[in-house]
């Protein structure tokens, strides 16, 4: 039960009459030689971890590391709750969850990197959201994290998660990706729908790059998770709809790869270009003359 790209899984998922999450599961079980109760309660352990992380800044605000963000997602569950947001109840929890996640990453706390640590906030700002509002199990949020899995083990295969490799959109870019199949896959869609969602999230997200001001994973990170879940939400409904996409999920995984690693290093994780480069960025982080 092993793939190596999207067209291999595809395959075993038509081939075996199973969800991308369930190939991926018995995956982990066959590969990891151990049991379906282990496999089952180390994600429950990465739900369990990823709703604290999502959960605790908005009751207790936390100030960041470099103290260029905290507080953010407190803000917006208050507005929600005032009745003002703009952006319905699935995007406007699921950006707070992203940026609260990312508050806790900032302030030292314990998060799930899925794929990294920059791009944490978006699978659970996702995947709580869709639970809250659609009222899913851990069950079923859990096994929906192992579809998640799935597309970030291709990414990691075959091109790479890492901001100093491929830019934002290799982070920011896959996380978005991961949460964007789950979620079709969750609301009931095909794993060939799974997989037009994810390519669409990687089309639009292309060429994204890594710019963090100060060198922290602070700013405009947190922002760019909020926009990710956005994307994420938008190719998921795109495909649940029935539209599809002519570039496969493998190509565009290619695609990425190769258009990350033609960017220039002063956008490629090294805060030497982009926003970090600003004078008000540098001017925040004490680095102007």
């Amino acid at each position: 039960m092993d793939f190596k790209n999207a067209k291999e899984l595809l395959a075993l998922c038509q081939k075996k009459k199973l969800p991308i999450s369930e190939v991926m599961r018995q995956r982990e079980i066959l590969l990891g030689e151990t049991t379906a109760e282990i496999v089952d309660q180390r994600m429950d352990r990465v739900l369990e971890i990823m709703k604290d992380a999502a959960f605790s800044p908005i009751k207790d605000p936390v100030i960041s590391m470099g103290g260029l963000i905290g507080g953010e997602a407190r803000k917006l569950c208050e507005f929600h709750n005032l009745g003002k947001s703009l952006c319905g109840n699935v995007l406007g929890k699921g950006i707070t969850y992203a940026m609260a996640t990312l508050e806790t990453n900032a302030s030292m706390g314990l998060i799930v990197a899925s794929p990294t640590a920059g791009s944490a906030g978006i699978v659970p700002g996702m995947m709580l959201a869709l639970q809250e509002v659609y009222g899913f199990s851990d069950k079923k949020i859990r096994q929906a994290l192992f579809n998640t899995g799935a597309i970030g083990y291709l990414a990691m295969r075959n091109a790479t998660v890492a901001g100093a490799v491929g830019g934002c959109q290799a982070e920011v870019g896959i996380a978005s990706a991961m949460a964007a199949s789950a979620a079709v896959e969750l609301l009931g869609g095909t794993p060939l729908q799974c997989t037009y969602a994810a390519s669409t999230v990687l089309m639009n997200m292309l060429g994204l790059v890594c710019d963090p001001v100060g060198g922290l994973v602070e700013y405009p990170c947190q922002n760019r998770n909020a926009a990710g879940v956005s994307n994420a939400l938008i190719a998921a409904e795109m495909s649940l709809a029935g539209i599809t996409q002519f570039i496969p999920l493998d190509e565009m995984i290619d695609a990425m790869y190769t258009v990350g690693k033609k960017l220039p290093a002063e956008l490629r994780e090294t805060a030497l270009g982009g926003c970090a480069a600003t004078p008000s960025a540098c001017e925040k982080c004490h680095l102007c003359s």
